[in-house]
């Protein structure tokens, strides 16, 4: 299904779960992933809540044209989504990318947000980072998707994954490749972090309980990172994954599920 923004483009979602449940957490994807990258995590939640998934503009299967997106004009289009889905006051739970997307949500659009997860999430850059960035970036200019991908890998998925993948790296290279195949697409998506500024001091004004979930093994968003989005929002908690790395929702599942049903049924 399609929702439309409000320069109007179209932007995918699906809706899966309890339909008759009384309370809708809407999933928001990292960088490069798209809504069939929560399909593991789903049936955490499918019996007690409606969810939602979307696709960013320049993601998956919603629109690629226009300019590039600030993560305000991303929060914005999920506040049309979730006109769309007649949802109000859901839960959020982002990922990288889109846990920054969810922490403008909260803070510009409280009003559409009971509770909020962050995962694998940041509010600053290092030069460690904005090495990595600068790394993607080139791979990106020079081989495309498919070397990007690559150089990504030991960045965004812990040693233990590669000893026990639950999706093969062969298979996950092709499902990637074929939902990212759009080079401008990616670079208009990662210019919204290469152009974001510090946001530690705007955290302190998000109002909603908040769960932040690291990986204790996250090579690309160190342990710091996380730890400064929760300290700086208040009454935030913080909680560590051991052995997990940056993709926590292919990573731990099971654990990662743990921590978010404890929190949304405090």
């Amino acid at each position: 299904m399609y929702a439309k923004t409000k320069d109007g483009l179209n932007i995918y979602y699906e809706i899966k779960g309890n339909a008759e449940a009384k309370e809708t957490i809407i999933f928001l994807n990292g960088l490069s992933q798209a809504t069939v990258s929560w399909y593991f995590m789903l049936p955490c939640f499918e019996d007690k809540y409606r969810l939602v998934l979307m696709d960013f503009i320049f993601q998956g299967q919603s629109d690629k044209t226009g300019e590039w997106r600030t993560f305000d004009q991303h929060a914005e289009d999920v506040v049309q989504v979730l006109n769309a889905t007649n949802s109000t006051k859901v839960i959020v739970i982002g990922i990288s990318y889109g846990s920054l997307v969810a922490q403008h949500l909260a803070l510009n659009h409280p009003e559409y947000v009971s509770k909020l997860v962050l995962l694998s999430t940041f509010a600053h850059k290092t030069p460690y980072f904005e090495a990595i960035e600068y790394a993607w970036w080139k791979a990106l200019e020079i081989g495309g998707y498919s070397l990007m991908f690559d150089i990504m890998l030991p960045n965004v998925l812990s040693e233990n994954y590669f000893k026990n993948p639950l999706i093969p790296i062969e298979t996950l290279r092709e499902i990637r490749q074929q939902s990212n195949q759009n080079k401008d697409a990616l670079f208009k998506l990662m210019r919204a972090t290469k152009e974001r500024p510090d946001y530690r001091q705007k955290l302190k004004e998000i109002k909603v309980p908040t769960l932040v979930i690291h990986g204790e093994k996250d090579n690309l968003i160190t342990l710091s990172m996380g730890s400064d989005v929760a300290n700086h929002i208040p009454n935030a908690k913080f909680k560590i994954i051991p052995d997990a790395g940056h993709t926590l929702n292919m990573e731990k599942i099971k654990d990662v599920c743990i921590e978010i049903l404890k929190f949304l049924n405090e």
